[in-house]
């Protein structure tokens, strides 16, 4: 298996998996500047003063609330950090934006209103429009004064999107398209200036159109009654002969398909972000309500199975915070890359997001799987008041629900982990074949007990070369022995997914904690080694177990012994007293009353 340490190049889209990463390149929260330091306190503080306290009115749908907010979150520059300064905008980096995703995330239903304004409501335009189009639009959608939304799916279409019905054709007198059909759940739709609309020209041309509130033959339905995010405009979209000028077409007829994926990479680690915000504001909530609460007379910090649950929060999210960030800094450098070679902002942005869409789809799971464990435990923890309104534990429970479904199923893009991966490598981008082979090859060998390895964290370094080889050793087998039917075997797809994404999240902890206690020292990072080594203990069952299932389903006899052998050899690891690092992490929590990672 190839190994090789990139120190002056990024590693490009999926070769994680086959090269060892730098942990001095690879970049960490603790990486933060001052300014975006300064950008995470403005979220919270436009939360604390501006959200929170109307939250109980926005969920009631009070009509011009959420307008007013994402005007003035507009105001703050909070709608416009990633937007080039010709159209209004801040111009910011993409960490940078990244960090607005997650300081906002836990604001419930204005979270979602103000993800779904500067992402598929504004980007589009922003990637795909002509100059005139970005021109007219951008610079009000820039500041909240009109505000953005998307209309893909339908009734018999989500995540089958080119399986749409709305149709649109050209008018006798050539000058508008006449669409007609519906759109559903279509975020911030109740009360947006500008909606991304997608339709097939005379049947079949997958094709985006920018449409205007007002617009002849445009109607729409009344508010959706949702289990959770209720304060989220979601309705249903009619046109009926709706004239929409030709001048609107947005991107190129008939290739709408570019515009609707592409849009989604960004948005799948921008809602891992905000999944994680709010994660840490449910967390910091159950924390102090394990403090405040008392039981058999004492509080119920301190008994040990409240200790296991704060902790197991703390970690996931830590985790999954250190796979977002160096996931960000890739994108913003191959951004940088990209515009140096003389791509405009928007083109260098799609297409530094395009080349990580691998890892997008990762993050989407793995952060929407994360608060929902942290949400569901924080219910928990708050035993009976967890399923009551008065306290903001059950309003997280239910809002948390959506984000398994938004930006993809999570059994999409699990299965678009893989699909992704190996048509990388079949277009040469990605030598899989390569570290497969030395894969086989070494499960033939001897295997290698020992290690003249003594530097820092070098058995982990170990472990996680170890879980890429299980990742390889199954893929592989999976590609030789089911060929063209692969991608009838989803259950096996999901399973070689989950135990790339858990190799991903977890190389990326390894990596933050190296990179800390270089700097720092590992006295000083002790509590955050406490973390990854928890979280990589349990990580290597659960790639075992992943792989066991998949090979169970399409190996037999000899070939399936062997490979479980493998298996077992590469997700081996030393004992660990988890309960000890979990009742530090969770001391350290109840010591500071909040999240603290």
């Amino acid at each position: 298996m190839s190994t090789t340490t990139q120190h002056a190049k990024a590693l490009q889209g999926g070769e994680w998996l086959v090269k060892e990463s730098n942990a001095f390149d690879t970049f960490i929260p603790e990486d933060f500047d001052e300014e975006q330091k300064m950008v995470m306190e403005m979220c919270a503080q436009f939360l604390d003063t501006e959200v929170l306290p109307v939250i109980d009115r926005i969920d009631k749908l009070e009509k011009g609330l959420m307008p007013s907010l994402l005007e003035k979150a507009g105001e703050q520059g909070l709608l416009s950090t990633v937007l080039p300064e010709q159209y209004g905008g801040l111009g910011k980096d993409f960490v940078t934006s990244t960090i607005v995703n997650e300081g906002l995330g836990g604001g419930y239903s204005f979270s979602v209103a103000v993800a779904a304004h500067t992402g598929i409501g504004t980007l589009p335009i922003l990637y795909f429009g002509t100059d005139e189009q970005k021109q007219k639009y951008i610079p009000k959608l820039a500041t909240g004064e009109w505000k953005g939304s998307y209309g893909l799916t339908e009734p018999n279409s989500g995540s089958d999107a080119l399986g749409a019905k709305t149709t649109a054709k050209l008018s006798d007198d050539g000058k508008y398209y006449l669409l007609n059909g519906q759109k559903c759940w279509i975020t911030n739709g109740g009360f947006a200036d500008i909606y991304t609309v997608f339709a097939k020209i005379d049947g079949d041309k997958f094709t985006a159109f920018i449409i205007e509130r007002g617009y002849e033959g445009f109607t729409q339905g009344p508010e959706e009654h949702k289990m959770g995010i209720k304060g989220s405009s979601t309705v249903q979209l009619y046109f009926q002969d709706c004239k929409v000028p030709v001048e609107n077409v947005l991107g190129e007829i008939g290739k709408g398909h570019i515009i609707a994926f592409n849009i989604l990479n960004i948005g799948r680690l921008k809602l891992c972000a905000a999944a994680l915000g709010a994660s840490k504001r449910a967390t910091t909530a159950t924390v102090q309500y394990a403090i405040a609460r008392e039981q058999f007379k004492t509080s119920i910090a301190n008994f040990g199975a409240i200790k296991h649950k704060l902790a197991e929060m703390a970690i996931r999210i830590w985790v999954g915070e250190s796979g977002v960030y160096r996931t960000a800094k890739w994108i913003n450098d191959k951004e940088e890359e990209m515009q140096a070679a003389g791509l405009p902002v928007e083109k260098a942005l799609l297409g530094a997001a395009e080349e990580y869409a691998i890892e997008c789809a990762i993050l989407k799971v793995f952060g929407s799987e994360v608060l929902n464990f942290v949400v569901d435990e924080g219910v928990q923890v708050h035993g009976g008041n967890g399923f009551s309104d008065e306290y903001l534990i059950s309003k997280a429970y239910r809002d948390a629900r959506i984000n398994r479904i938004f930006e993809g199923t999570n059994e999409i893009n699990r299965l678009l982990t893989l699909d992704m991966t190996l048509k990388r490598a079949m277009k040469g981008k990605l030598d899989l074949m390569g570290p497969a082979m030395a894969v086989s090859k070494e499960l033939m060998s001897i295997p290698d007990f020992g290690s003249d390895d003594d530097t820092p964290f070098a058995k982990e370094k170990k472990y996680i070369i170890n879980f890429k080889k299980a990742v390889l050793m199954v893929a592989g087998a999976a590609v030789q022995k089911l060929m063209m039917k692969l991608d009838k075997e989803q259950e096996v797809l999901m399973n070689i997914a989950d135990m790339a994404i858990e190799t991903f999240h977890t190389e990326s902890a390894l990596l933050r904690v190296m990179k800390l206690a270089d700097k720092n020292g590992e006295a000083a990072t002790a509590l955050h080694i406490d973390m990854m080594r928890t979280y990589l203990y349990d990580a290597a069952d659960r790639i075992n177990k992943a792989g066991k299932d998949a090979l169970n389903s399409f190996a037999d006899g000899d070939e399936l012994r062997m490979m479980h052998i493998g298996l077992k050899r590469f997700t081996k690891v030393e004992p660990l007293n988890t309960k000890d690092s979990r009742r530090r992490i969770s001391e350290k929590l109840v010591a500071e009353g909040k999240y603290c990672f």
